[in-house]
């Protein structure tokens, strides 16, 4: 019933326009009644965005699993993903709707209206997380900005292209910017090991040419034997 509906907006959209379709108009195509249409959608306004309410609610619990060790940058960079593959489920649909907003100006304040709700999701679960810091909130609210307008620029540029290539490789090319400014770069392989410091010992006034080769006599010590110990000599 809910499909339906959508569909049979949609359709009258298309065709006479949206200030011209009525729900009337709508609940008589689609066979039903305005009680039915009023069960989902609160205004003809709603049908146009039937999806919106669902996405944020898997969003917002996505983020409120996350563990204490997960790199919240990431975390808010990948519940970004989760709508624009709402977007990407239907191609056709999320054009017809972009050009929709496109053409009628209290839809786009009401998509203006759902990327805010999103944008705030993103920075509570930021603020969270950077409870502890000097100016988290003023950092929570940046990078929850930041991610957001990445998306959008990546989301419209795969709309005007009419939903044509694959939405999230320009969607990572995005984020990829929002993720080296603010992310915590992964710690490099080996950082955690303990370091092999090499110590060599030489005689007060040797020549420079026997330190050396001390150097390099210690550098070759196998792992696990004794090698000699900087210091000053006692002789």
């Amino acid at each position: 019933m809910r499909d339906a509906l959508v569909a049979a907006a949609f359709q009258l959209f298309l065709e006479r326009g949206y200030e011209q379709t009525t729900v009337d108009d709508i609940v008589a195509l689609a066979g039903v009644g305005r009680r039915s249409f009023f069960r989902y959608f609160p205004s003809k306004e709603d049908v146009v965005f039937p999806d919106h309410e669902r996405c944020l609610a898997d969003m917002t619990a996505y983020l409120a699993d996350s563990a204490e060790d997960v790199e919240p940058v990431g975390r808010v960079c990948a519940a970004a993903r989760m709508v624009l593959l709402m977007y990407a489920e239907s191609p056709a649909f999320s054009v017809q709707r972009y050009r929709l907003t496109k053409k009628v100006p209290g839809l786009r304040a009401s998509e203006l209206s759902v990327v805010w709700r999103y944008e705030r999701a993103l920075a509570a679960y930021l603020r969270g997380r950077f409870a502890g810091r000097a100016d988290g909130t003023l950092q929570a609210d940046v990078i929850a900005a930041a991610v957001v307008a990445a998306h959008n620029n990546a989301l419209r540029s795969w709309l005007r292209s009419d939903g044509e290539g694959d939405a999230t490789a320009a969607f990572d090319h995005a984020l990829d910017y929002v993720r080296a400014a603010f992310g915590t770069p992964p710690a490099p392989p080996g950082r955690d090991e303990p370091e092999d410091v090499v110590v060599v010992v030489s005689r007060r006034g040797a020549p420079m040419w026997r330190v050396v080769q001390e150097i390099e006599s210690a550098l070759t010590t196998p792992a696990g034997r004794s090698g000699p110990v900087m210091g000053p000599s006692e002789n």
